[in-house]
């Protein structure tokens, strides 16, 4: 095959570059002791799926970095039956939280340029002033965030949601994704070791409980007093998360009702169907039980 770059050499750069346009970055050929060649297939690491982006803090203007997911980047596999995102390799959950580190506002990444004066006021007296430290540091490079690190901002989403008097729904979500980003720490110290995690586990669980419980009952309080659509999703899409969020809890009764008023709507999507079907046949074992 001809060399696609060839005349390059002239500025110095390599021109056999081009000899494997298409390679996969992830794979390695090596050759076994036979002589045959074998590929081998890295794992991507979990910075490779993150990027640094600037934004501007509405509260006090200034502009910091945050670390984002890369868009398209991350392959997607199928959500857990209460809607929360599954990708390989990464947990994206850990990062959908800004938070200044000049001012301390923090805040979802869909809530975060969204502020009425009077919450802008509420936030700089129940937040800022408060702050005797950032509650980041300034970031420079992307930054791979633990469980506990993700936690935590979390938390400071929902302080700051509930100083500034935002939505029920806000709320609710905000404990959601604290209860997703749990589950998703439960399973790392299981895969861990089970026996050796076993208090950390416990303890992991029981915090789980508590923010679940605390979305579930915000949600239900919410569709009687906000419009849709509700954190990003439409009334099917909360419908079908309550009911989900009822089975989880063990309340199948009000988990049926919700999923036998998605089978028979006129507006939910063939796969909001699809799933209350499969939570159909999930309730009716349990009942039988």
């Amino acid at each position: 095959m001809d060399n696609l770059l060839s005349g390059l050499g002239k500025f110095g750069l390599d021109e056999n570059v081009a000899n494997n346009i298409f390679q996969d970055e992830n794979v390695t050929v090596k050759k076994a002791e036979d002589g045959t060649t074998v590929k081998e297939i890295a794992a991507p690491k979990e910075e490779d799926f993150l990027l640094l982006k600037s934004i501007r803090c509405p509260v006090c203007d200034g502009v910091f970095r945050t670390t984002m997911i890369k868009s398209g980047r991350a392959k997607r596999k199928e959500p857990d039956m209460d809607l929360r995102p599954r990708f390989e390799y990464i947990d994206t959950n850990k990062y959908d939280v800004a938070s200044c580190p000049h001012c301390g506002y923090t805040a979802i990444h869909r809530y975060f340029p969204h502020l009425s004066t009077l919450q802008m006021k509420l936030i700089k007296e129940g937040v800022c002033a408060k702050f005797k430290t950032a509650p980041t540091k300034p970031i420079e490079e992307i930054e791979v965030l633990d469980y506990d690190t993700a936690i935590e901002r979390y938390k400071l989403a929902l302080y700051t949601t509930i100083v500034k008097k935002g939505q029920t729904s806000e709320k609710a979500y905000e404990c959601l994704k604290i209860a997703w980003l749990l589950r998703g720490k439960i399973e790392q110290l299981t895969a861990e070791g089970a026996d050796k995690n076993k208090d950390a586990i416990e303890a992991c669980q029981k915090e789980y409980d508590s923010f679940y419980q605390q979305a579930f009952d915000g949600y239900v309080k919410a569709m009687s007093s906000e419009n849709y659509p509700m954190s990003g999703m439409d009334q099917s899409t909360v419908d079908l998360l309550i009911a989900a969020m009822a089975f989880n809890l063990g309340q199948y009764e009000y988990s049926s009702r919700f999923v036998s008023s998605l089978i028979v709507s006129r507006t939910a999507s063939s796969n909001i169907k699809n799933r209350a079907h499969d939570m159909k046949e999930k309730i009716i074992a349990k009942l039988k039980k």
